[in-house]
């Protein structure tokens, strides 16, 4: 028997950055060859970052990240490399692992299951790949492949693997989060993977946020029995080394590799390499780990932009407290602003609740009234609104106040400005454009209201206090844009309404498949989600949570007269 020391680099890549990305990945390089690692893997298309999108469409990115893979090449001596990257071949692209070591690149792959569904365009910008990538290090044959890979049963990676004898089998990932994915996808995929191959296989996944996608590492080692050997972090970078048994062979053929001879790859060069028993990782609650994926979201797509301060408009509710503990949890205190901006409309205890909140996060606060620019507004509109009653335009005019200030100081001190509405309200249109969907990231987007409740009292239990405080949880949502005004007043209650839009937005169910509700209520939710699809495109990106969010996955035409009323 044969041991390898694999070492996982679970790492938070940022798109388009090529410099900064073959820096970090030289730096798990080393920390790689300083644990005694044979082999160290990093994720899918870390060398670019992903998802790259249409940076893909242009030759002059995928030729600089050939040099860049050549450059990050030169580094590799000791441990092999296994790492991801576009590559470009005869004018076509391909998402691809390169094999280096010795200073060279040894070999490369091409994925070869392209997966073109939800959030996935890989067709949009791949070639399939046609050969697998097996090599022999000690002995032992190990079958490098790229996410998808693994996921559909009987693929030719997984006939590959088999034919070829592999023992091993890396894989290289770029797995998005949703809540439960870790458990009830992923786990079985990669358990059923190692049975069907006989092969132990190490699935290395990417962190980090870009854009409305979190990846949640979670890597990886499962045995040909399914027995999970060690697990790495969720939402934090970490190198996870495992060193594993194999067989060994004598054979160097493979009867089905890429074109040439099998690659063959020394190991480290037996020094001493102490190591401790295989980590497994303790997995994060359902709660805890919605919370960290928007903590993460939110404090990279902040960084990676280029800004160091958020402002959130605070109202005293519970979708803008949220979003608050989320900001001071990705950012720190001090790079966080709360703005209150009090109407007619405003009760006392909202106002004296944002204060309370912002005092617990220790965040400035900034009070700006707006009922003189409001009444400024009335009477400007008087003489055009002088026929009928007042309607829903002065409820929107107050929201697009507040939107206006936020963004004001938004341009006068570079701060980003976060949206707080949550998916239950974006689904419905319960938001007003350029009001309080003006901003430049939407942190609960994807957060049912009924969610945002539970999250928030998981704030308050990993605080060990009241951060936020219960009469922000306990008062009867409200928009406070006329008098006495409740969600309910306009909405179905939110423990009826949010299962109908889970049923509708991500099952696709049609609405008469909707069942243990009021059939002309769930007609009304539904329309009420397609017509509002038009604000919906215009809203900022948000951090994506559930299996379906709005937007890439949910992709729906604005002008649209089909009605999915099916009785």
């Amino acid at each position: 028997m044969v041991a390898l020391r694999i070492a996982m680099a679970q790492i938070n890549p940022t798109v388009g950055d090529l410099s900064g990305n073959v820096e970090k990945i030289g730096r798990w390089i080393d920390r790689g060859r300083d644990v005694g690692a044979d082999i160290v893997t990093f994720p899918e298309l870390a060398l670019c970052g992903y998802p790259p999108e249409d940076l893909l469409l242009k030759g002059g990115f995928l030729r600089d990240c050939r040099s860049a893979l050549e450059r990050l090449a030169l580094r590799c001596r000791g441990p092999a490399v296994v790492v991801g990257f576009p590559d470009l071949v005869e004018g076509k692209a391909y998402n691809a692992a390169a094999l280096l070591g010795d200073g060279k690149v040894l070999g490369v792959y091409h994925k070869i299951e392209l997966p073109n569904y939800g959030v996935f365009d890989e067709k949009r910008y791949f070639e399939t790949g046609s050969r697998c990538l097996v090599f022999r290090m000690a002995g032992i044959h190990i079958a490098v492949t790229i996410c998808e890979d693994i996921w559909i049963p009987g693929s030719k990676t997984e006939r590959c693997a088999v034919q070829n004898g592999a023992e091993f089998v890396l894989n290289i990932s770029g797995s998005p989060f949703h809540a439960g994915k870790q458990e009830a996808v992923r786990m079985g995929i990669v358990t059923r993977f190692a049975g069907a191959t006989n092969a132990v296989v190490f699935y290395n996944n990417m962190v980090g946020g870009q854009d409305e996608l979190v990846f949640d590492g979670g890597s990886m080692v499962v045995g040909p029995h399914g027995e999970l050997i060690a697990s790495g972090l969720r939402f934090e970078e970490d190198l996870l080394v495992t060193e594993v048994e194999g067989r060994g062979s004598p054979v160097d053929e493979v009867p089905w590799n890429l074109h040439g001879p099998m690659p063959v790859v020394a190991g480290s060069s037996g020094l001493e390499r102490p190591l401790a028993g295989p980590r497994k990782s303790p997995p994060p609650g359902r709660i805890e780990e919605i919370y960290k994926a928007l903590v993460l979201g939110t404090g990279d797509y902040v960084r990676k932009n280029g800004f160091s301060k958020v402002v959130v408009g605070l109202s005293g509710g519970i979708d803008s407290a949220l979003t608050a503990a989320v900001a001071v949890d990705a950012l720190g205190k001090d790079h966080v602003v709360g703005v209150t901006m009090p109407s007619r409309y405003t009760s006392d205890g909202t106002l004296s609740d944002a204060g309370r909140l912002a005092s617990n996060f220790g965040i400035r606060l900034i009070t700006v009234p707006i009922e003189g620019i409001f009444g400024a507004y009335l009477e400007a509109l008087q003489e055009s609104f002088r026929d009928g009653k007042p309607g829903i335009e002065n409820e929107n005019i107050q929201a697009r106040i507040r939107g206006n200030i936020l963004m004001a100081l938004s341009n006068r001190f570079g701060w980003l400005v976060l949206t707080t509405g949550n998916k239950s309200e974006t689904a419905v249109g319960y938001c007003t454009l350029y009001g309080d969907m003006a901003g430049g990231f939407a942190v609960v987007k994807d957060v049912p209201k009924t969610l945002v409740y539970e999250v928030s009292e998981y704030v308050n239990a990993k605080a060990g206090r009241e951060v936020i405080p219960l009469s922000i949880i306990e008062r009867p949502p409200s928009a406070e844009l006329r008098p006495d005004q409740k969600d309910e007043d306009s909405l179905p209650p939110y423990a009826i309404l949010d299962p109908v839009l889970r049923a509708y937005v991500e099952e696709d169910r049609d609405p008469a498949e909707i069942e243990g509700f009021d059939p002309r209520m769930v007609r009304d939710v539904v329309r009420l989600v397609d017509r509002n699809e038009y604000k919906r495109r215009q809203a900022p990106p948000g951090v994506r949570i559930t299996p379906k969010a709005f937007g890439r996955d949910r992709r729906l035409p604005i002008t649209n007269r089909y009605t999915n009323n099916h009785s």
